[in-house]
């Protein structure tokens, strides 16, 4: 430990900060007289926004970070490098796995829905912890915003201090995960800065529970607060103690995760000074600009690797219906939507790229739109479990994409009237060509082991809230998402129930902790079969939990997720996951079954069985939908939370029918499934179970019905088959007849109406005249127009040169993004640096690789 042998958890109950922290103390004494002389905090008396900008400036000349052209710290010394990047990651490591057993909510106790990362004076990170990493990049953003709004000046930034933020327009991805940053100095200068961040588990939203989804705007969210100077001398201001607990249903827990993040934070912060009295202050700083230009340069040498330089296109949707629901906060938002993601990925020649959304429809009255640190972030978290698992975690990625976010769209609203709530909702969503895109690359180059056909759509997310079993007011938040089927591999299935793309460490949880905190008594908890994508390889199956409520009084629950629509589609010929549905039932006789020992519902493994109902007389409601607004459930009442399954990867008829029938055993699989999806014809042999999640009893391969089925299914695709041309006319005379429903137009005029390029693009496309719009009803037309004339309401009011790029089209040494909208080809080479994949060095591919 360093000289603050026993850090204070922020609470203000400790002695005197004199006493505890002499080190702050110290600092402060050189801040304040450095302030006095007129110098700023920065590294050599600069102010800190004048050495972000210096930053930027070297970036811009020399294409690397800081202007590091050489590592020399690295190439001089490496093993003393990567002892000290060891060191550092160890410790942000150990602050979150002491840091989470301070929580009381089992979403970070449990989950570990957690991270911390230790940041450049300008915000950039320079090392991370595990957990839910999506929030590096949020927390950079909100540092580099208080830079950019000139916090130095005004309220101040000082040895000691303490911020906090969940504003999404500043740095998040939607309110309820709350981000604590502290600042270190050393010798009157700020080096680096401490931040951890957690999903809390109510934040005072219209609706119980973290992500309610019966608003319109920003004003039913849950309270905001932006980038707010929280303490100093490591206590927090008695004002925000009193204030922050009542702006939640769940004021204890939220009192916890703020000293869990208070613990990390000041961990770290001992381990810098530690670090800096090992190897001095100088190498420190050395160390924190090379490694972010180390990580940019092993994300480039990754991807020059493993992907060829050209344009990759996809697009993805997924519904958010809510035309005719309940409790909506304002009558205009009872509409339905659907968001339109239509993707580019540009590979350059270096190995840089850019993320494109052009045609990205306007944003809704709806809690799921995004901000570009959202986006950035979550494309971060995505490439660091795939593109660079193996190589320096920080903002080096972050150097080596830029984002093209059209304002206005659901993806960069620029608009903070807009709701954020659940973010993911869009957000997971859109990323599903992405995986896709770098799949087709791996794929091109032979990197077989590397291809995954994307992740489960992450829902159902059960929420609620009111009088508890404890007589308390409450609000629930079930993580169990945090384990979705994962997408077929191109070596092997998908695993089931195993992750979220949020939180590659992800846990279910377990039954009892979740009871202890929710009234919602787990009647059962399976795995759900036929929820993976069918396919040569499987996604993996989600699984599901039957809960009931107990001892409550006004207690509400409410679903959301994907319904109607699978928005990760399938790789190579491999199908969609399973889609979502919402089982309910209400006024049931489960305490009369229960007193009698009668059989009581369990599960839905087979809704088409009609067991469920069998066995219960009650209300009950079954919905092809994922989305419901908070409704009244009383003693007794059922839920069912259903996990999604993620896409399959190849033709489900070339799967090894053994494997068939061990998915059957294994209960990923129901029996008239085999047959239906893979042509495998099994017979049972035993009606009692004898494998531990089957469903259905034991069942064995009829090899040659399989093989003559199998025949059968491929003569009928060749029979059933159409040039392509001869369908593509068909959909053409069904557009140009405007042939679609209502939902569908509105999403295509909506993107049209947002951009020229794809606008030119459709109508190309499809052959249609160069004034061709879709009719829309009067509801359609007064939603849009009113949307589209609300304008914009920026939350940036004074951004660096970086943070330009939200607004524009990336490198300006190319053509106006996007580049390949046109209707000639999906794939053209683009220009860029000399360096070309076919100059670089090649090298056989390792077990790194």
């Amino acid at each position: 430990m360093s000289s603050e042998e026993h850090p204070s958890d922020g609470t203000g109950d400790e002695q005197h900060s004199e006493e505890n922290f002499p080190l702050m103390q110290e600092e402060q004494r050189k801040v304040r007289t450095k302030l006095q002389n007129n110098e700023g905090i920065g590294w050599d008396g600069q102010s800190l926004r004048g050495q972000f900008e210096d930053i930027e400036e070297k970036i811009d000349q020399t294409g690397h970070y800081a202007g590091f052209e050489k590592l020399s710290l690295k190439d001089e010394n490496p093993i003393e490098y990567e002892q000290m990047f060891a060191q550092l990651r160890g410790e942000l490591v150990n602050a979150r796995e002491t840091s989470k057993e301070v929580a009381a909510t089992p979403i970070v106790e449990q989950e570990g829905e957690l991270c911390y990362g230790l940041f450049t004076p300008e915000g950039d990170s320079i090392a991370i912890s595990t957990g839910i990493i999506v929030h590096i990049h949020t927390m950079s953003e909100a540092i580099k915003y208080m830079i950019n709004h000139d916090y130095e000046e005004s309220p101040g930034i000082e040895p000691g201090d303490i911020f906090v933020n969940n504003d999404t327009h500043v740095g998040n991805v939607h309110p309820c995960d709350i981000a604590t940053l502290i600042p270190i100095f050393h010798d009157g200068e700020l080096i680096a800065w401490a931040g951890g961040v957690n999903h809390v588990i109510d934040t005072g939203a219209v609706g119980p529970g973290s992500m309610n989804v019966s608003q319109a705007s920003r004003f039913g969210d849950g309270a905001h607060y932006t980038a707010r100077k929280i303490g100093e001398d490591f206590e927090i201001y008695n004002s925000w103690k009193n204030d922050f607990p009542d702006k939640t249903r769940t004021p204890d827990f939220l009192k916890l995760d703020e000293r869990t993040r208070m613990t990390g934070c000041l961990m770290i912060r001992n381990a810098v000074n530690d670090l800096i009295d090992d190897y001095g202050i100088e190498k420190f700083k050395q160390l924190s600009r090379e490694a972010i230009e180390d990580g940019r340069r092993g994300f480039r040498s990754r991807i020059q690797k493993t992907m060829l330089p050209g344009t990759y296109r996809g697009a993805s949707f997924v519904d958010a219906l809510y035309e005719g629901q309940d409790n909506l906060s304002r009558p205009y938002a009872s509409e339905n939507h659907l968001m339109h993601a239509p993707s580019e990925l540009h590979v350059r020649e270096d190995g840089s790229f850019q993320v494109s959304f052009e045609g990205a429809n306007k944003w809704g009255w709806h809690p799921y739109n995004c901000t570009p640190a959202a986006i950035q972030g979550g494309i971060w978290v995505m490439l660091t479990q795939t593109v660079i698992p193996n190589k320096l975690v920080n903002d080096g990625a972050y150097y080596s994409c830029d984002f093209h976010l059209p304002e206005g769209s659901w993806a960069n609203t620029q608009n903070t009237e807009t709701a954020h709530a659940y973010a993911w909702h869009f957000l997971v969503s859109a990323w599903a060509p992405l995986w896709q895109h770098l799949s087709r690359g791996y794929f091109s180059r032979g990197f077989r082991e590397e291809i995954n056909s994307g992740n489960a759509n992450t829902s159902n997310w059960l929420q609620g809230g009111g009088i508890d079993q404890f007589g308390k007011l409450h609000a629930v938040n079930s993580f169990e998402a945090a384990c979705e089927g994962t997408g077929a591999r191109y070596v092997e299935d998908g695993e089931p129930h195993a992750a979220a793309i949020w939180n590659p460490e992800g846990d279910s949880g377990d039954a009892e902790v979740w009871e202890m905190t929710e009234p919602l008594p787990f009647l059962g908890r399976n795995v759900k079969p036929n929820t993976g994508g069918a396919g040569r390889r499987t996604g993996g199956a989600g699984f599901e939990s039957m809960r009931t409520v107990k001892d409550v009084s006004r207690w509400l629950l409410y679903e959301m997720g994907n319904g109607y629509m699978s928005s990760d589609s399938g790789l190579f010929g491999g199908y969609p996951a399973a889609s979502g549905y919402i089982l309910n039932a209400k006024d049931t006789d489960l305490k009369e079954r229960f007193e009698n020992g009668e059989d009581y519902p369990q599960s839905d493994l087979d809704p088409e069985s009609g067991e469920f109902e069998s066995n219960v007389e009650a209300d009950i409601t079954r919905r092809p939908e994922g989305i419901s607004t908070p409704k009244e459930f009383d003693e007794y009442d059922m839920y069912l939370n259903y996990l999604r399954g993620g896409s399959g990867l190849g033709d489900p008829l070339e799967r090894e029918p053994e494997k068939v029938v061990e998915d059957i055993h294994d209960g990923y699989v129901l029996p008239r499934h085999a047959e239906d999806a893979y042509a495998v014809v099994v017979n049972q042999v035993d009606t009692e179970a004898k494998h531990n999640s089957a469903v259905q009893g034991e069942w064995e391969l009829d090899e040659e019905a399989t093989e003559k089925l199998r025949a059968e299914r491929m003569k009928e695709r060749a029979e059933k088959a159409k040039p392509v041309s001869e369908w593509l006319e068909n959909e053409r005379v069904r557009i140009q007849e405007e042939d679609l429903i209502e939902d569908v137009k509105k999403t295509y005029e909506s993107s049209m109406r947002m951009s020229k390029q794809f606008t030119d693009f459709y109508r190309a496309f499809w052959d249609l005249s160069d004034d061709f719009r879709f009719s829309l009803s009067e509801d359609a037309e007064k939603s849009l127009e009113n949307r589209f004339k609300t304008g914009m309401k920026k939350k940036w009011k004074n951004p660096t040169k970086s943070h330009e790029t939200w607004l524009g089209v990336g490198r300006d040494d190319e053509p106006e993004v996007p580049y390949t909208w046109t209707s000639e080809r999906s794939i053209q080479d683009l220009s860029g640096p000399s360096l070309s994949f076919d100059q670089a060095p090649r090298a056989q591919a390792t077990d790194d690789d």
